[in-house]
């Protein structure tokens, strides 16, 4: 059983197949963390060299676990929470940042955010979205997509990001295990925002990278058919019902 230190940072990554982008990304993380902070990497069975560049940081703060799944089908959202649920389940820390694999953090990323979450459960801060090659495509996520708060806003349209999120690790009592069905990152908001515990603020702390391998269509148009979508929107519904009937 891990001893948890109530100011230790924990970073979780979820990586596959990530060789392409993941020196970057750890590199800017890593320049902002003390030595009693860590960064948990839960890999997927990459087939890449993602693990062995990860290796080669030789940094004891990183911590690199296995998700062990077996799947044939297309990396989706649901082996993606699996694998962050992982990484989460390993952590030391009480804050916890969420970290996509192909993304850069800006170098005020983890004072601005420690300063601001206070007691908060969740804090969310805006980003700048940009192609593989670093060039800006929107200057604010938020503007963009017009994100909103609440509840049934979210649900109807997810404003927010997994890697723009930072956790007080208050809130995993409240939130895990995550549902099978729901994305790991909207379940989170979802709590947070439901609890009156979520912090939103408007600085553009990483770059949000979109490229043809990106697992997600966040920032750009959904190709899911209606019938996912409601499907979908029905999943978030009855589990946020279950979860709050189970707690009261």
């Amino acid at each position: 059983m891990y001893l948890l230190k109530k100011k230790m940072v924990s970073v979780c990554i979820s990586t596959y197949n990530g060789e392409k982008y993941i020196r970057r990304q750890v590199e800017s993380i890593l320049i902002q963390l003390s030595e009693d902070d860590e960064v948990v990497i839960s890999d997927d069975n990459s087939t890449d060299s993602t693990v062995e560049i990860l290796h080669s940081f030789n940094d004891t703060r990183i911590k690199i676990i296995k998700n062990q799944t077996d799947f044939l089908q297309k990396y989706t959202y649901e082996k993606i929470t699996e694998n962050f649920e992982n990484a989460i389940t390993n952590t030391k820390g009480n804050l916890i940042f969420l970290s996509d694999q192909d993304d850069v953090w800006h170098e005020n990323k983890v004072a601005l955010a420690k300063a601001k979450i206070g007691d908060n459960l969740a804090l969310i801060h805006d980003c700048r979205v940009v192609d593989e090659n670093g060039s800006e495509i929107y200057p604010s996520y938020f503007q963009h997509i017009k994100a909103k708060r609440g509840v049934i806003a979210n649900i109807i349209k997810c404003s927010y990001l997994g890697c723009c999120m930072v956790l007080n690790r208050d809130i995993l009592q409240k939130a895990m295990p995550f549902p099978k069905k729901v994305p790991h990152d909207l379940w989170l908001a979802l709590i947070a925002e439901k609890l009156n515990s979520l912090i939103i603020i408007n600085n553009k702390l990483i770059d949000y990278h979109r490229h043809s391998e990106s697992s997600s269509t966040s920032a750009f148009k959904s190709d899911k058919s209606i019938w996912f979508k409601l499907f979908y929107r029905y999943h978030i519904i009855f589990e946020l019902i279950k979860r709050f009937l189970k707690s009261n």
